[in-house]
């Protein structure tokens, strides 16, 4: 529509007022980033502006960029368009980008979760006349537990695999997924062992202040009998590689708000899923866009067509952004990038 604060193209959705690239997919001059995860932060722009806390992530994933990291509430004023960033909820640094020019306000909120977590900043609800939401899990069927029911869950799993002595692989994404398992569960069961794309985030959560359990590579473990107790995290990339097949006797699960679904356990072919997501669910993304007051809304990545029609008919003006967001492929191909080849030994 003529005249948007922000608008499709093809290096991906551009304020024209400002100048600027919100998470943009192809380099581009300027880029505000709304958190870390790689097909939201990519590599080759020439200019970055995030959040503060997920400066220690950005610089591990993509290096020495030109980076200007901002305090959520702190205003930008650029060619007339004020923007500031607000917690999202969704991972360690993660932000909404709010845009204000000539009395429209605009919110373009990323990825999000409605539930709070020990590892990041909680979602804050940004009043906006048009509000640009995500829509992964935007079905009624995705409908989360409350996460210390799911993270007990896991401990009851680790508990008894260990008693049994066998290993416990838990899969989910190096970044976010990983340090909230890690936020979550009862230490005290066993050790704990990390793939080496896992370590690098975990230091970088530590650094900006989140507690975390001790954890160990494993080339670090030198009693091997330690592995009989302990919980392996990983990403899923590993999964039927050599990496995992050294733990020839472990149970193994994935954690994944895709777990949601019957038959998505079967389809990964692992022993336990566990539904623990870091977007938010239906009711989640219902509420987040009812607090923002928009009556115009933007519909992102995921179920889309679905959404648009159900906003509708509730009496919102709402529509689509084709965008290259949500792309599990770009992300695990990140957690590769980040494995040092110290964390690729043959045994264990």
């Amino acid at each position: 529509m003529s005249g948007d604060l922000v608008v499709e193209r093809p290096e991906g959705l551009y304020c024209p007022s400002g100048d600027f690239y919100i998470d943009p997919w192809r380099p581009v001059h300027r880029a505000v980033i709304t958190h870390a995860h790689a097909d939201h932060a990519r590599a080759g722009h020439e200019h970055y502006l995030a959040a503060v806390p997920s400066e220690g992530v950005l610089r591990a994933r993509l290096g020495d960029i030109a980076l200007q990291p901002v305090a959520y509430g702190e205003t930008v004023e650029h060619r007339g368009v004020r923007v500031s960033l607000h917690p999202a909820g969704h991972v360690l640094g993660s932000a909404q980008v709010r845009i204000e020019c000539g009395g429209e306000v605009w919110v373009v909120s990323g990825d999000y979760k409605i539930e709070p977590d020990a590892t990041c900043a909680p979602f804050e609800p940004v009043a906006c006349h048009c509000f640009v939401t995500e829509s992964t899990f935007g079905l009624p069927i995705y409908r989360w537990q409350q996460q210390h029911e799911v993270f007990a869950d896991i401990n009851a799993w680790w508990a008894a695999n260990a008693a049994a002595g066998r290993p416990s692989l838990l899969m989910g994404y190096s970044f976010g997924k990983a340090q909230r398992i890690l936020s979550g569960i009862d230490a005290g069961i066993g050790p704990i062992v990390v793939h080496g794309a896992v370590e690098p985030l975990n230091r970088a959560y530590r650094a900006a202040g989140v507690g975390l359990p001790p954890t160990r590579l494993v080339s670090e473990v030198t009693d091997k009998a330690d592995f009989k107790r302990a919980l392996v995290l990983a990403p899923p990339s590993v999964q039927g590689s050599p990496w995992q097949r050294r733990f020839t006797d472990a149970s193994d699960a994935f954690a994944s708000g895709w777990m949601r679904l019957r038959g998505a356990r079967r389809r990964r072919g692992v022993d336990r899923g566990f539904v623990l997501s870091d977007h938010a669910d239906w009711p989640g993304l219902m509420q987040a866009i009812g607090a923002t007051g928009a009556q115009r809304v933007i519909v992102t990545h995921g179920y889309e067509a679905v959404m648009v029609r159900w906003l509708q008919q509730q009496g919102l003006e709402a529509g689509a952004f084709r965008t290259e967001y949500g792309d599990e492929a770009i992300e695990e191909a990140a957690a590769g990038a980040e494995t040092p080849a110290a964390s690729q030994g043959s045994t264990p």
